[in-house]
């Protein structure tokens, strides 16, 4: 496209009506006016939390439930309320939130007590001060505080999984040596046996309660992007049974709110691109196929680079055979890895990086029966032509194969 035709292009699009209204009302970050079918678990959340308000201590509380199901939103809106009604009493009481997946925020256990000591407003580092300075800042910036402090933090399964339990042991032992605020631990998770793997000591100083939030179905979802599309859309912008098709996709991934708002999303996006005046349900199957291809590589970019090479070894096996053997694997694997300088894993902990692909989708990795020679994994790769070029020119970028 020359200089000029780029120029008349992004005139026209100025020029061009949009069929958003406010796109923003399309994403999760959005809070709408009324949370549909979730006044069971606001009721309950603003039960537990509620003792705040009198100086007492609230139970620690744990969400479970999908991605999607509306925890975070929830917890927002309940703290959000309770802290208006606080400040308006003249009550002391603090809500403070960590989306525990943010990198260089939740990590580690220092930048995660840095950050809440900061929101508490100790001014301390990023880095560089011994864990039990840190913890002392900490410590000095809570018993500065007066009546109650709920630490939400959200994905709380993640923040486990890099550093382990003890800070929550640490977190709910502390309220011994605090003589007049108190603190109360609200965790968010995605893992519904988050808790079970756990040592039994710092499942027991929890003593926590439970949330559950059960996925949407499809005439809920069908509900919630309804009263979202009122906002975000210009009238009669969407052809009939747009919103029917969003909801059903979701419905049955989970009943995924987030994923039904990010198919409506992309569909009015590509409707827009494709110059047409409605969003029509094609645009819901394009968006469909984005939204996935768009998955997929956000999740290999994501992954380690010696899980990068244990696919790149898989993806380029499975060009000329359908399924290929793990034993196979790994010795092809070995030698990429003289060929890119980098250092071997382990047979074991190839092994366990292949149960991880497959888990995440990206390959399919299947146990079969080799009778009185055991157990093996036949491995296939089920992905359009587009996305298997595109994973392997990004690990190829990244070892300039």
């Amino acid at each position: 496209m020359s200089q000029s035709n780029l120029k008349s292009m992004f005139s026209n699009y100025l020029d061009k009506d949009s069929v958003f209204k406010n796109k923003d009302a399309l994403t999760t970050s959005w809070k709408p006016d009324n949370i549909l079918h979730r006044d069971d678990q606001i009721n309950d959340l603003a039960s537990i939390l509620a003792p705040a308000l009198k100086g007492n201590d609230p139970s620690n509380v744990f969400l479970y439930g999908s991605v999607g199901t509306g925890k975070t939103l929830i917890v927002k809106h309940v703290t959000e309320e309770l802290k208006d009604v606080a400040d308006e009493q003249e009550i002391d009481l603090n809500v403070l939130y960590i989306n525990c997946k943010m990198k260089k925020v939740a990590d580690t256990e220092y930048r995660l007590l840095a950050k809440l000591a900061r929101q508490l407003g100790e001014d301390v580092p990023s880095t560089g001060l011994p864990t039990d300075e840190i913890y002392n800042r900490f410590f000095n910036a809570l018993k500065d505080q007066k009546g109650v402090v709920v630490i939400a933090l959200d994905e709380i399964d993640a923040l486990v999984k890099k550093v382990g339990d003890e800070f929550l042991y640490n977190l709910t032992r502390i309220n011994d040596d605090l003589e007049e605020t108190k603190v109360s631990i609200l965790g968010i998770s995605n893992d519904l046996n988050f808790t079970e793997y756990m040592d039994s000591r710092v499942k027991s100083s929890l003593s926590e309660e439970e949330i559950i939030f059960p996925p949407y179905n499809a005439l809920e979802l069908r509900e919630i992007l309804k009263e979202r599309t009122d906002k975000a859309f210009v009238e009669d912008k969407l052809e009939g049974g747009v919103i029917s098709k969003c909801s059903a996709l979701a419905a049955q991934e989970h009943g995924d709110a987030r994923r039904a708002l990010d198919l409506l999303r992309v569909a009015g996006e590509l409707c827009e691109r494709s110059e047409e005046e409605k969003i029509y349900k094609k645009h819901v199957d394009r968006a469909q196929d984005k939204i996935e291809r768009d998955r997929m590589v956000e999740t290999v970019r994501s992954q380690p680079k010696q899980s990068k090479l244990v696919l790149y070894t898989i993806l380029q096996m499975t060009e000329d055979e359908d399924e290929i053997a793990t034993g196979d694997v790994y010795s092809e694997y070995k030698e990429l890895c003289e060929d890119v300088d980098v250092s071997e894993l382990t047979q074991r902990r190839v092994s366990g990086l292949i149960s991880e692909l497959d888990m995440l989708g990206v390959i399919n990795a299947k146990v079969i029966s080799k009778g009185r020679y055991g157990r093996t994994r036949q491995i296939s790769v089920d992905l359009p032509e587009e996305i298997r070029a595109q994973l392997e020119e990004m690990v190829e970028e990244k070892f300039y194969l």
